[in-house]
């Protein structure tokens, strides 16, 4: 357990250096991720017989990833950064890997804004090429929280988003200070957790989008939960007394829309019946 708890001491967060440029086990956790996602995906469609073709999936990816990278920096720029007026008047900066001329990499992602831009880029093709949107999000809600573990075991390799003090015997000591791995709670409960509930429920489903719906109440709930063993982001601190994070409140406010969205539909479809 002593070689757990000092895990840090012992990696190095860069996986491989390609000459100047360190490639980070973070990155590779994050690609890892995407490709676990649209594998998902393809074995759903075949296993389901959902009327979607390999050619029209791998094109959803492309509008899908590129909404998730813009909405997930911009959120960050829009929720945590505390230089977002500097990117708002130098929008070339928001995605500059360099400063003073050292490669850092792009450093800063929102899930939440991740979810926005993913939903964007989720209706755009949806508009374009006419396919079900509730379909479309019905499929990502099964194919995506696997492949959430993969970029909380990410954040953990990297050393980032921690948890709170602890004295928990399987704590992780970050710069001499015992904490939550809260990286991996995350990354069970958000991950495996949510995908066995809504892949167990999926034939059940009652509307096309209503798993999406059942995805977010359930990410918002076990983030929310998880929050209370993650350190609150420095530049933010809690936002009300000494429990509450920021993402504490986006991840419950979340769940709570999920569930209003879906009396909606569901009260809808009675009325129709």
């Amino acid at each position: 357990m002593e070689f757990w708890n000092h895990i840090y001491e012992h990696f190095n967060p860069v996986a491989v250096n390609l000459g100047p440029i360190p490639v980070h086990w973070y990155g590779l956790m994050y690609v890892l991720a995407l490709l676990s996602a649209l594998v998902m995906a393809k074995w759903i469609v075949k296993k389901d017989k959902i009327a979607i073709t390999k050619e029209q999936l791998d094109d959803y990816f492309i509008y899908a990833e590129i909404g998730v990278i813009l909405g997930a920096r911009l959120g960050y720029i829009l929720f945590y950064d505390t230089h977002t007026s500097y990117y708002l008047s130098h929008p070339w900066q928001i995605f500059n890997p360099f400063i003073d001329g050292q490669f850092v990499g792009i450093r800063g992602m929102s899930f939440h804004g991740a979810i926005i831009g993913f939903l964007i880029g989720s209706y755009l093709y949806h508009r374009r090429h006419g396919i079900s949107f509730g379909v479309l999000m019905d499929l990502v809600a099964v194919s995506v929280p696997l492949g959430y573990v993969f970029g909380r075991i990410g954040n953990f390799l990297n050393q980032e988003l921690v948890g709170r003090v602890t004295d928990v015997p399987w704590g992780i000591y970050v710069y001499d200070t015992l904490r939550h791995p809260s990286q991996l709670y995350e990354a069970f409960v958000e991950g495996i957790i949510v995908f066995a509930i809504i892949y167990a429920y999926r034939k059940r489903k009652a509307f096309d989008g209503e798993l999406i719906l059942l995805y977010g109440f359930l990410y918002g709930i076990g983030r929310g939960l998880v929050e209370f063993y993650r350190a609150p982001d420095a530049q933010i601190g809690y936002i009300v007394g000494d429990w509450m994070t920021l993402g504490m409140a986006l991840s419950f406010s979340m769940a709570i829309l999920a569930v209003i969205i879906w009396s909606y539909f569901k009260i809808s479809i009675s009325k129709n019946k």
